[in-house]
Formats: C-alpha cells, structure tokens, sequence
C-alpha cells in the first residue's frame, strides 16, 4: 500500500517531477531563507551596535554552536529517510516506533552536546584563537546559545517528519514565527537595552524555542495524520529503530560535523591574522551561507521524493528527480553568482562599515566564487545518495571534502604557498569538489543499483 495523499503527506511515486519538485522545494528554498535571515539578523544588529569585535565574535561562536546543530540534523535527516522510505513502501504504522525513537535520540544528545559546550567553553574558546577584542563576546553568545540546543535539535525534529512525509509548506510556516521573534527581540535586547551580543544570543535561543513550541503543538493537534500518538510509552526508545537510526545518521552526523568542524579550522587560521580578517571571513561566509542554505531546500526537496521512489522500486523516476534538481540547481546558481559578483562588495559593507573590512571583501569575492559550480552538482547527486541512504559514502565523501580538501588546501594555498587570506578562503572554496565530482560519477555508475533498500528492513 503506497502512502496516500493527505494533509500531511504526498504521494511522489506518480506525475509530473518537474512540477512536484519545483512546488515542493520552493518553501524548502523559503524555509532556509528564513533560516538564514534568522542568524544574519545578529550580525546585522551587532554590527551596528557593536562593533567589528561583536561580529567577528558571533560569526565565529554561531558556527560552533552550527556544528552542534548540524550534528543533530545528521540523525533528523535519516530518521527523514527512514520515514520517506516508510512511507514509500506503505509501512505506515512504522512510522509510530521510528518518529518516537528519533525523538528521544536526539533530545539525548542534545543534552549531551549542551553539558559540552557549558563545560568546555573554555577549551572551545582557546582553540578558536579568538580575536582579544571578541573574545567576552563571542563567550557569552557560545554559552546561551549552546544552553539552548534543545530547542534547536526539537525543531529539526519535527521538520524532519514533516518533510519525510511530504510537507513543505509547515516548516516554512514555523521559521517564518521564529524570524519575526528574533527580529523584534534582537532590535529590543541588542539596540534598545544595550546587552550587546548577549542580547543576540537571548533573541536567537527565544525565537527558536517559540518555532520548536508551535511545530510541537502543530504535530499534536494533528497526529491522527501523520502516524504518531504521543503517548509515554511512544516515546521509548526501540532497539531496531535505534539501530537503524544510527546506522544510518552517524555517518550523516559525521558528515555534517566533519564540515562544520573544517570551517572552524579555517577560521582558527585566518582569525591568527587580525580581527579585520576575522570579521570579513565571517561575513563572507555568511554571504555563502545565504546562497548555500536557499539552494539546499533543492536539496531537501529532492531527497523524500527519491527516498519514496527507490521504495517503490522505481529507479528510473528516481533518477529523473536527480536529473530535475540540477537543473533547477544550475538555473540558481547562475543567477545568484551574477548577483554575488554585481552587488557582493555592498552586501558586506551592510553588516560592517569598515573601510578595512569593505577593501577586503574583493579578496573574499574573487576566491569564493569558484565553489558555485560545485555546490549545484551536490544538489542532485548529494540529494540521491542521502536519498537511498547510502549514509557511508555520503560520510567519505564529506571527510574528503571537510577534512582533507577544506582544512588541506586552506594550509597549502594560504600558509605553505603564502597567499594569506586569499589563499585561505581560495582553499575553503576548492574543497566541494571533493564530493560533488565522486558523487556525480557514483550516480552516473550505477553501482548503487545494487543496494538493499532501507523500506525492506523497516
């Protein structure tokens, strides 16, 4: 029985992809725009009230507490899969044992990853090689946000849920109220009593405990139609659904953390230079960021409708939604290059007015430029494999690009060869290849063909 449409899920495994998938990323596209403007929104308001040491010191303590974040989005991400996959097969009553033990997983090891930040803050902040002129400030940002990634792990939950049955449009909806919260608190906290960046960190933390309440409620006022019940018992966590959580989401935890862990290095590196560099390299990589989380939702978009679709065994339709997301990846990335080469220089100059900072975008700018290609093939090819759930390649492949590549190259280009910042950010930029071309020849093989899918042991 192949999962119904409804409410809270659709049926990918008939009509028009191209359609599916364009209507379906959008609010995921949407979605991560908010996510984006969400954390931008910090380094906005601290860059205006405070200073370039305030946003040099949240563009550095964001990223830590984003690896945390990401950490947690690797085992939402295969509970996803799994739930997709579920659905796919039309093992709906599944879903109860697998939505309840991803949830008590990961609110576990949010936990976890919270007493590590509170208690090895310290630590955290000697090898970051903070600037001195960021260093209270980036502490302060580490321990509220890093206090409160319960609420962050929760909210990816949900989201995960809801996208693996073909939701898009809620998820959308929740990151949208967190926005506006963090808006009005960051103006309130930030610019009217003067907390500096730890009112930046309260506004962040409230805004994403307000989206992870109203997605929670959502869920419960509707759980007749997407498979769990809520009852105490539900939530206990079951041993073959663990086991295939984290069979599947460690490599995808290491995948995201391997990444996340290399952008830290890179920053260690170029925050060894002064805080002017510091700060251009964070905002840039927040520029980056802008582009890379929007053209994700292509991404998030792409993966429940290949995981349904292998499910159902038919690859062939599978393969066509690869086909459509780099299109629509390639479409993105043209159109965003051309306006990060027109305006670039100006969007740094609104998080900091610097003249320092302003004259060594350009560097940013001429060296980042070359990861756009790279970053359209991941969309289809990244989408496929996470998609099928071959979790250990994805996990290969992010170590070849997160550590060897990313933290490699930003040594070689920038420290061995002496090309300074340009050579960091230039190293950084180079390493997605390292996944999207073996990803692309994997998909193009047709090695994968001969996997066992996931909805056969469900």
């Amino acid at each position: 029985m192949k999962v119904k449409e409804g409410r809270l899920s659709r049926d990918f495994t008939q009509g028009s992809i191209w359609r599916q998938l364009f209507f379906f990323m959008l609010p995921f596209m949407a979605s991560n725009a908010l996510q984006v403007f969400y954390s931008t929104i910090d380094m906005l308001i601290v860059g205006e009230y405070v200073g370039t040491p305030g946003l040099s010191a949240v563009s550095q303590s964001s990223q830590i507490v984003n690896f945390a974040t990401m950490v947690c989005l690797g085992f939402s991400n295969a509970g996803q899969v799994l739930i997709s996959q579920a659905a796919g097969a039309g093992k709906r009553r599944e879903m109860n044992g697998i939505i309840g033990t991803m949830f008590s997983l990961l609110m576990i090891l949010a936990l976890i990853l919270t007493a590590v930040f509170l208690f090895g803050r310290n630590w955290i902040m000697d090898a970051m090689n903070m600037p001195v002129e960021s260093e209270d400030y980036a502490m302060d940002y580490l321990v509220i946000c890093g206090g409160g990634l319960v609420f962050t792990a929760g909210y990816n939950m949900v989201s995960a849920v809801l996208r693996g049955m073909g939701d898009s449009k809620r998820p959308f909806l929740f990151i949208g109220i967190a926005s506006v919260v963090n808006l009005v608190l960051d103006i309130l906290f930030t610019g009217i009593f003067r907390w500096e960046v730890a009112g930046a960190a309260w506004a962040t933390i409230i805004g994403q405990a307000v989206s992870f309440v109203f997605s929670a409620f959502y869920l419960y006022r509707h759980k007749q139609e997407f498979g769990f019940d809520f009852k105490k018992e539900s939530f206990a966590i079951d041993k073959h659904y663990t086991r295939m959580i984290l069979t599947l989401g460690t490599p995808m935890a290491i995948q995201s953390g391997c990444i996340n862990l290399s952008m830290l290095v890179v920053n260690s590196m170029v925050n060894k230079i002064d805080v002017v560099a510091s700060a251009t390299f964070g905002v840039g990589l927040r520029i980056d960021d802008i582009i890379n989380k929007i053209s994700m939702g292509i991404q998030y978009g792409a993966m429940p409708m290949i995981s349904q679709n292998i499910a159902a065994g038919k690859q062939k339709r599978a393969k066509r939604v690869v086909y459509c997301a780099w299109i629509y990846a390639g479409i993105f990335t043209v159109i965003s290059v051309g306006a990060y080469l027109l305006f670039g220089q100006q969007l740094f100059m609104a998080f900091d007015d610097n003249p320092a900072v302003h004259q060594l975008s350009g560097t940013f700018i001429r060296a980042i430029i070359w990861m756009f290609p790279a970053l359209a093939v991941m969309r289809g090819s990244g989408a496929f494999i996470q998609g099928i759930g071959n979790a250990r390649l994805s996990m290969v492949l992010a170590i070849l690009d997160g550590v060897l590549l990313r933290i490699g190259l930003s040594w070689l280009f920038g420290i061995a060869l002496e090309w300074g910042f340009f050579g960091f950010v230039l190293g950084y930029g180079l390493a997605p290849y390292g996944f999207a071309v073996p990803g692309l020849v994997y998909f193009l093989s047709g090695i994968w063909k001969k996997r066992r899918t996931l909805a056969e042991d469900i």
